[in-house]
């Protein structure tokens, strides 16, 4: 039936740590019932979705590259899904993130009619044992994988940064949306771990807060962004050289932009330890996930739906106007990626932790 735009459905103010903590205990009893309720037996996929609408909630501010993919992906998803559906894309913007996991966790229909995605690095809060994260990544009906684009970490020319080495020197204000989110862990990470000074900004609602904050020199750049978005959303300024790539926040050097791994800064085993384990956790790529016990049969017309659209030609073409980068993971793959990230060593995680909360 197509594609609708909902954006800002949700309330998009972002939602601090004391309100998260605060509607904790609500959602856990959400999560009880709705972990005791039974789906039963229902009509034909194809019935199921016929004449509905299929809720695709984003978990980031309009304007971001995570949404961006989202409309894009909603423009093209309704020719191979059963039945039809009308898909709508809604905003739930707050702590980067984690106000829309948490509640796609706890309080979604887990019926199949709702799907959304968020932010790779909420994933792994519960990791941490962070206690705004009211959900399990091992138990979420993961969908589709977008991308597994490469991450880094960028500056604003004349700001007197051109490396990593600087900020080891000196002082540099950077831009992140809250604690959940890459632009914040990045880092935070290797103030701890490389002896970096990055000051964290945070805060800004999204990426497009942060870029303009960048602009108008309250911070100097991003640490902790997709080389995907970059090309999407600032690639002529980065032509231009107003956009400098100072580290590939992964190993080696990548084949697409000259600059040095963060790796090359990490002078102990400690180090390269933790760094290997924030890499790791980017293995989820751009995910798109339904809530736990979505239907088997909707889940399965959800998976082969997202990645027939991701290799659909008209789709690939306005992707490719777009710059968005499409490498497509099935679902049943990225819950395996998930159950192998949870099994990482817990001394391991520990370590991250503790560098990423440093003061």
């Amino acid at each position: 039936m197509g594609y609708i735009n909902k954006m800002d459905m949700f309330n998009t103010h972002t939602v601090g740590r004391s309100a998260l903590l605060a509607s904790v205990a609500a959602l856990a009893l959400c999560a009880q019932a709705q972990a005791q309720a039974q789906q039963p037996a229902g009509p034909s996929t194809e019935a199921f979705y016929k004449g509905k609408s299929l809720n695709f909630v984003v978990g980031l501010a309009a304007g971001g590259g995570y949404d961006q993919y989202a409309r894009t992906i909603a423009r093209h998803l309704d020719r191979h899904m059963p039945g039809r559906p009308t898909i709508v894309v809604q905003n739930m913007t707050g702590a980067a993130g984690m106000r829309a996991t948490n509640w796609l966790y706890t309080i979604a229909p887990r019926d199949g009619a709702t799907i959304g995605m968020t932010q790779r690095s909420v994933i792994v809060e519960p990791l941490y044992g962070t206690k705004e994260a009211v959900f399990d990544p091992t138990k979420f009906s993961w969908v589709a994988s977008v991308n597994d684009e490469a991450y880094i970490a960028v500056t604003w020319k004349g700001r007197g940064i051109d490396s990593i080495q600087d900020a080891i020197n000196t002082e540099f204000p950077v831009a992140a949306d809250g604690p959940a989110s890459d632009d914040y862990t990045w880092p935070a990470v290797m103030n701890s771990v490389l002896g970096t000074k990055f000051k964290i900004i945070a805060g800004y609602n999204g990426k497009a807060e942060e870029r303009l904050s960048v602009r108008r020199g309250e911070t100097v750049g991003l640490i902790g962004w997709s080389w995907g978005a970059l090309q999407t959303q600032e690639w002529d300024d980065y032509k231009a050289g107003n956009w400098k790539i100072i580290a590939h926040l992964g190993h080696g050097k990548h084949p697409d932009f000259d600059a040095p791994s963060v790796f090359d800064y990490a002078k102990t085993q400690e180090a390269k330890d933790v760094l290997d384990f924030l890499v790791g956790t980017l293995v989820v790529g751009r995910p798109v996930m339904g809530p736990p016990d979505v239907p088997a049969d909707r889940l399965d017309a959800l998976r082969a739906a997202f990645i027939a659209t991701l290799k659909d030609p008209l789709f690939l073409a306005e992707a490719e106007k777009q710059k968005l980068e499409i490498s497509p993971t099935h679902g049943a793959e990225l819950a395996e990626r998930v159950k192998r990230l949870y099994s990482t060593p817990p001394e391991v995680v520990a370590r991250a932790q503790a560098a990423r909360t440093a003061k």
